[in-house]
C-alpha cells in the first residue's frame, strides 16, 4: 500500500491500523540536536486522543507515546525516529456487523475495490486513528520551528454546522483561549452553542461537520518551490489528506472571487524597522506560491462523520440492499480532536520547506 509517506527532506511514514497492535510514525531527515521529551509529544497527543470529553468518541485510549529510536539523552540524533503508541481499547468485535457491509460515504467500498480486501475492524488505515503518528511527528517539528525560528502554529474550530464564530482576531489569537473549552473555539459564547449542537446531534445518533481555521505566525519570507510545490499547494495536500476533509481555502479563499483587483491586492509598505510588509493580507501570507512574511491563514472543511447510529440504506458484499444501523464508538463531530492534527500537518509542511530552503542556500 503506497502513499504512507509525506515530505521530501523532513519525511514521515505513518503505520498501524485502528484496531491493530499499535499506531505510530517513522521520522526521517530530522536535524540532530533538537531537545524533545516524551512529555512534549504526549501533550500534543492528549489533545487528539479519544475519550477526552463527552462530545468525542468514548473509546478509551491513553495513547502513551514510546520513543524507540532517534533520540538520545533528550536530543534528536539525526537518525530515524520511531514513535508509537499501543492500542489498548481495541474492540474489533464491535465491527463484526460491518464485515460484509459498506458504510455509506465511508472508505469500506472504495478500499475493497482498490485492494480486493479490507480491514473491516474500524476501517483500518482509513481510520482517523492513523493521525496519531502525524501529531507525534508534528510535535517534533513544532518544537524545532518554535525554538529556532519562533514560528507558531494555532488552529481552532470556527464553525460547527451553521454555528460560526465571527470576527476572531487572528493576530491576537492565543492557545489558551482555544484550549479553554472542549470544542476548541476561542469565542466562548459561540463555543457553548457549538457544544449544545454537538450534544443534540450525538443524542439523535447522527453526526455533523464544520470548519477549522489554521494560523501560522512568524513564517519567514521565501518558503515555497514553484511551480508544483507551491507552499499553499503543499498545505492544501496536507490538509485534504486528513480524514473527513472535503475542502481547503487560503487567505480570502472563495470570497476573493467577489472582489475587484483594486480591493483584493495587498499594498506593500515599509514598517518602522525598515521591513517590507503589506497593509492587508488577502493573500493569506503566500504570493506566487512563496511565503511573504505575513501571517499564513487558511480554512479546512470537515464533513460529518459517516458512521452514525441512524438507520441508513446500503448494500452488502452479496449486492443486496440492506439497512445499516452502525454500532461502535464514533465522534459525533471530529472537529475538536482535529485541531491538533491541522496544527501538526501545518508544522510538517513548514518544517520540510524550511529544510529544503536551507539546502538551496
Amino acid at each position: 500500500m503506497a502513499g504512507n509517506t509525506f515530505g521530501q527532506i523532513f519525511r514521515i511514514t505513518t503505520f498501524g491500523e485502528s484496531h491493530g497492535g499499535c499506531v505510530g510514525v517513522v521520522i526521517d531527515g530530522c536535524p540532530p540536536g533538537i531537545e524533545i521529551s516524551k512529555e512534549e509529544i504526549q501533550k500534543e497527543l492528549d489533545r487528539r486522543k479519544p475519550g477526552q470529553s463527552e462530545i468525542t468518541t468514548q473509546r478509551k485510549e491513553e495513547d502513551e507515546i514510546h520513543i524507540l529510536s532517534g533520540v538520545f539523552e533528550g536530543k534528536t540524533t539525526g537518525t530515524p525516529i520511531l514513535l508509537l503508541a499501543y492500542n489498548k481499547d481495541a474492540r474489533p468485535q464491535d465491527y463484526e456487523e460491518l464485515k460484509n457491509l459498506y458504510r455509506p460515504s465511508h472508505a469500506d467500498y472504495t478500499y475493497e475495490q482498490k485492494y480486493s480486501f479490507r480491514d473491516w475492524r474500524g476501517s483500518g488505515r482509513a481510520s482517523a486513528r492513523e493521525t496519531l503518528g502525524r501529531v507525534a511527528a508534528g510535535a517534533v517539528a513544532k518544537k524545532y520551528l518554535k525554538t529556532k525560528h519562533n514560528i507558531e502554529f494555532l488552529a481552532f474550530v470556527q464553525a460547527v454546522g451553521n454555528i460560526k464564530a465571527e470576527n476572531i482576531d487572528l493576530n491576537n489569537l492565543k492557545s489558551e483561549d482555544i484550549e479553554s473549552n472542549i470544542v476548541r473555539c476561542p469565542d466562548q459564547q459561540t463555543a457553548l452553542k457549538m457544544i449544545k449542537l454537538i450534544e443534540k446531534i450525538r443524542d439523535e445518533g447522527d453526526s455533523i461537520g464544520g470548519i477549522i481555521t489554521g494560523v501560522i505566525k512568524n513564517v519567514p519570507a521565501g518558503l515555497g518551490e514553484p511551480v508544483f510545490d507551491k507552499l499553499h499547494a503543499d498545505l492544501a495536500k496536507a490538509m485534504v489528506s486528513i480524514p473527513a476533509v472535503k475542502g481547503f481555502e487560503i487567505g480570502s479563499g472563495f470570497s476573493g472571487t467577489m472582489m475587484k483587483g483594486s480591493e483584493h491586492n495587498d499594498p506593500f509598505t515599509i514598517d518602522n524597522s525598515g521591513k517590507v510588509k503589506t497593509l492587508s493580507n488577502y493573500s493569506g501570507g503566500i504570493q506566487g506560491g512563496i511565503s511573504n512574511g505575513e501571517t499564513i491563514y487558511f480554512r479546512v472543511a470537515f464533513k460529518p462523520v459517516s458512521t452514525i447510529r441512524k438507520p441508513q440504506q446500503t448494500v452488502n458484499r452479496q449486492k443486496q440492499i440492506v439497512t445499516l444501523k452502525a454500532a461502535g464508538r464514533h465522534d459525533p463531530c471530529v472537529l475538536p480532536r482535529a485541531v491538533p492534527i491541522v496544527e501538526a500537518m501545518s508544522a510538517l509542511v513548514i518544517m520540510d520547506h524550511l529544510l529544503r530552503q536551507k539546502t538551496l542556500s
